[in-house]
């Protein structure tokens, strides 16, 4: 017998050799029918597979993103299936789950696939599905693997087969179709009850130019149509409020190939509105005891050869900059941390001044990928809200509190309100990934799921999600479309102190070690206000809109009423512009529309005589006449109230 752990806590006896999918029978026939995969210490296996020893479990389903991504890995292999009825002669590359659905590499020896061919792929596809057909796992030989592929004429899955040792090389089928795979898989194609391809591109064999290019098929599938026509729906919802659509009709940035990829520049709209959150964020710091620094745009090879980054993202990062001293080298910087650990040694600390915080807007530079820059969400050169916390170790749950309670703060003002805390573990299976010793290890992942509780955070736990040199909590957040992003992180970190040999003097009089706290509630700024567009469609909170009133004279003779207007409102410090614009009153407002601001105040004649404004609030239309003061106490006390 073996015991079988679920995520409740609770332990179950089942004999050697049980499934997760008999398992998941054993509680309830509903969940049985759900299962695609199960989490076995920590590792997604079929729900097929058998469990030979006692083991932590959770089953997955279609909620679940491991379970999307074991229904979307089958599906390109029922995609590889269609393919090979439909286009016989077809060799096959790779075929992963991705973020979104899934793609397969082909090779069509000629043929072409265009949008019009989608339909009968589909087609094929659910009319496969239909027939129920198991995903059989094959442990096999690997001459047996490279025989089946040579017979094949399949040189993709022979190039692939060099780099697999014998002894760790398996094949799964189902119905006519065999394939290379590591798995895991859905327990047969039944699953599959919606299918929808989205694009197809071409995509060199490797990601290698010098290779052939072969046709990368991307789709998606579900278990229900409903949910595939609810996604194909947040897509159109998600086209219209994409970040770099709005930024650009709302001239918040702009990209340059000259200044490079992946490097953003603000316009003055978009600028202003990273200044506002850059302040909002300081005066919140200053009044939670932060003291701010700046450090430089570039270290020197062996700051990050002490802090460990050298060896984890040396590979990954710009080329280093050499100077005209012999074997002296600089780095851009790609983090702030080693540079703030330096600023702490920088003087002699006693137990009676910690904790010291330190926080910087620091510009830090990373080498993409050119395939994986997107907007303002993956870039090369970005900002972060970064602070560095060092603390005795009697110290570090309450500061960990406070922390939570400022990246809450910021959440609350920005309308953020659905979010979930994940508590990012090392992986107990792979300990090299990180640095450190299991004792500091402990520490810190208790001090933060003993914090996290405390706050009566809702929680996920995630093994292998930390960081190279600590645990941390990653807050998960749901925009107004459904969307999850992680925004805003929490770190707990031994080791950095370890490494820098960082001190401080104990009421004992000896030196000791301080923990470190690295927290960034917005990330960095330019993917936060990458979802915060999206989140609020260009709509932002009043508090923080670049213009949040457009004066709107019905004709040029009332121009200087609308300057005087707007003079007014600058004393409340209410930001706006006059459209000065010799048109019609209609295309004005419809103009400001399409701007989003949140206020329009249209002046003629009646206004000027009363000195009021008419107002029009963005969405919802014409609010009626008001004094001019009245209407900035008004605007005043509902930015007050948006950041309280």
């Amino acid at each position: 017998m073996i015991n079988i752990t679920l995520p409740d806590g609770s332990v179950r006896q089942y004999e050697s050799g049980t499934t997760a999918l008999q398992i998941a029978q054993s509680i309830s026939e509903g969940l049985a029918r759900n299962v695609l995969a199960a989490k076995v210490n920590g590792e997604v296996w079929d729900a097929t597979r058998p469990i030979t020893a006692d083991a932590y479990i959770v089953l997955l389903t279609i909620n679940d993103a491991e379970g999307k991504s074991t229904l979307w890995h089958s599906s390109a292999h029922l995609m590889a299936e269609a393919i090979e009825v439909l286009y016989p002669g077809t060799k096959f590359g790779i075929g992963p789950p991705i973020e979104n659905g899934f793609y397969y590499d082909i090779d069509l020896g000629g043929k072409i696939i265009s949008n019009e061919d989608f339909k009968k792929i589909e087609d094929k596809m659910l009319e496969l599905a239909r027939q129920g057909n198991t995903y059989f796992r094959k442990e096999i030989p690997k001459k047996d693997a490279v025989a089946y592929f040579k017979e094949k004429g399949d040189e993709y899955k022979l190039d692939l087969l060099e780099g697999l040792e014998d002894g760790n090389i398996t094949f799964y089928e189902q119905g006519n179709f065999t394939d290379l795979c590591r798995g895991p898989h859905i327990p047969n194609t039944g699953f599959i009850k919606a299918v929808k391809l989205m694009n197809v591109a071409g995509a060199y064999w490797r990601g290698d130019e010098k290779n052939k290019m072969l046709t990368r098929l991307y789709a998606i599938t579900f278990t229900k149509q409903k949910d595939l026509t609810d996604y194909l729906t947040l897509l159109e919802e998600a086209k219209k409020r994409d970040h770099r659509k709005l930024g650009k009709e709302l001239e918040l940035f702009a990209f340059s190939e000259k200044v490079g990829m992946g490097l953003p520049l603000w316009l003055p709209k978009g600028a202003a509105l990273r200044e506002r959150l850059v302040q909002f964020l300081q005066k919140a710091q200053i009044k939670s005891g932060y003291l701010p620094v700046v450090t430089p745009h570039i270290g020197n090879k062996n700051l990050y050869i002490t802090s460990g980054h050298y060896e984890k993202y040396g590979a990954d990062s710009f080329q280093p900059i050499r100077t005209p001293h012999e074997g002296e080298e600089f780095f851009l910087k790609p983090m702030n941390c080693p540079h703030h650990c330096e600023i702490y040694k920088s003087s002699p600390k006693s137990y009676k001044d910690l904790p010291v915080r330190y926080a910087e807007f620091g510009t830090v530079y990373r080498y993409e990928q050119a395939g994986e820059l997107h907007g303002l969400t993956r870039v090369r050169g970005f900002t972060q809200d970064d602070a560095h916390l060092f603390c005795r170790p009697d110290q570090v749950k309450e500061e960990f509190c406070k922390v939570i309670d400022l990246v809450l703060y910021v959440f609350k003002a920005l309308n953020f309100h659905d979010y979930t805390a994940q508590i990012s573990l090392r992986d107990p299976g792979n300990k090299s990934k990180y640095i450190g010793s299991d004792e500091n290890w402990h520490l810190a992942e208790q001090a933060i799921i003993e914090s996290a509780k405390e706050k009566e955070l809702t929680t996920v736990v995630e093994l292998g999600e930390a960081a190279f040199y600590g645990p941390k909590l990653d807050f998960m957040v749901k925009d107004a479309i459904g969307r999850k992003w992680q925004l805003g992180t929490i770190q707990v970190d031994y080791n950095l102190p370890e490494r820098f040999e960082l001190e401080y003097t104990g009421s004992d009089n000896q030196k000791h070690r301080p923990v470190m706290i690295h927290r960034a509630p917005f990330g960095s700024l330019e993917r936060f206000i990458a979802v915060l567009i999206e989140h609020c469609a260009g709509k932002f909170p009043l508090w923080l809109s670049p213009e949040q009133v457009t004066i709107l004279p019905i004709s040029e003779k009332y121009n200087n009423y609308a300057k005087k207007v707007l003079e007014l409102l600058k004393n409340y410090d209410i930001r706006g512009l006059v459209d000065e614009r010799n048109e019609k009153i209609g295309k004005k407002i419809r103009d400001t529309e399409l701007q989003k601001v949140p206020y329009m105040l249209v002046v003629g004649e009646k206004e000027e005589s009363e000195n009021k404004v008419s107002v029009r609030k963005q969405g919802e239309g014409d609010l009626g006449s008001f004094d001019i003061e009245q209407f900035a106490q008004m605007i005043t006390s509902e930015i007050e109230s948006l950041k309280s």
